[in-house]
């Protein structure tokens, strides 16, 4: 069984390290990878959308990255205990059409005792907005360090 630290229960410290390399995850846009944080038989509510395994996230993650172009993602702990861990994000990209949106969202993960997600309810809004109002400018990839998160952006 793969082991994913830092493991529950949580504390403030290791709840805010599980949410960054969560982040760092999806900015680097590799489903496979991303794949590999969550049980084999995790649940996911997204929206509309509901996955029942690894294999479905993979593949939702995939099918996400192909039509949200030039993403970029910030998520901020909101709430944990035990096993579980409440996050608020938002995520900046694009379609095909160059429209821009800034997408809000709170998500509520659960974790196995192998620090693995095993489930993941994500309620999510997308904001049209202008290219010149981004605020998620950095490289595509990791969040630098220095970047301000979204509580000091404002959002």
């Amino acid at each position: 069984m793969d082991t994913r630290p830092p493991l529950p229960p949580f504390t403030e410290q290791t709840a805010r390290e599980k949410i960054r390399l969560a982040e760092d995850g999806w900015n680097s846009r590799d489903a496979a990878k991303v794949a590999l944080a969550y049980t084999a038989d995790t649940r996911w509510r997204n929206r509309a959308t509901f996955v029942n395994n690894r294999e479905e996230a993979r593949a939702f993650l995939t099918a996400k990255w192909i039509r949200e172009f030039d993403y970029r993602l910030i998520k901020e702990l909101w709430a944990f205990t035990g096993n579980r861990i409440a996050v608020r994000y938002a995520y900046e990209w694009h379609d095909d059409s160059d429209n821009w949106y800034r997408s809000y969202g709170n998500e509520n993960w659960e974790f196995a005792d192998n620090g693995l997600m095993q489930t993941r309810f994500s309620s999510i809004n997308d904001l049209p907005i202008r290219e010149e109002d981004r605020k998620f400018r950095w490289p595509l990839g990791r969040r630098p360090d220095d970047h301000p998160g979204l509580s000091e952006l404002g959002l």
